[in-house]
């Protein structure tokens, strides 16, 4: 499965960039190739490319506020999810919406 994530979080500095590296750590375990874009301080990182989104099979948004450029995802298999469930435990959030 192929999943593209935008982990955006209110303060845009620890949590955005913790979410992220969960899932890039977790994702090879479950046979899932993930890519994720962060929303941060430093503004959009790794922006995730128009080709990213058309070939991705889920489109992962772990964050408890509005992202930028949310439009991109309009119409696609998305689920957004609180950033703490990542947190907590992003194996059961990637089983649970990326299988």
């Amino acid at each position: 499965m192929k999943v593209v994530a935008v982990t955006a979080c209110p303060t845009g500095i620890a949590h955005t960039y913790m979410a992220a590296d969960a899932l890039v750590k977790a994702a090879p375990k479950l046979n899932i190739q993930i890519k994720v874009e962060t929303q941060g301080a430093m503004g959009i990182e790794n922006q995730l490319t128009p080709h990213d989104i058309a070939h991705a099979d889920k489109v992962l948004i772990v964050s408890d506020i509005e992202i930028e450029l949310a439009a991109r995802f309009d119409g696609l298999n998305k689920v957004q999810v609180p950033i703490e469930d990542v947190l907590l435990n992003v194996d059961k959030v990637l089983l649970v919406h990326c299988r």
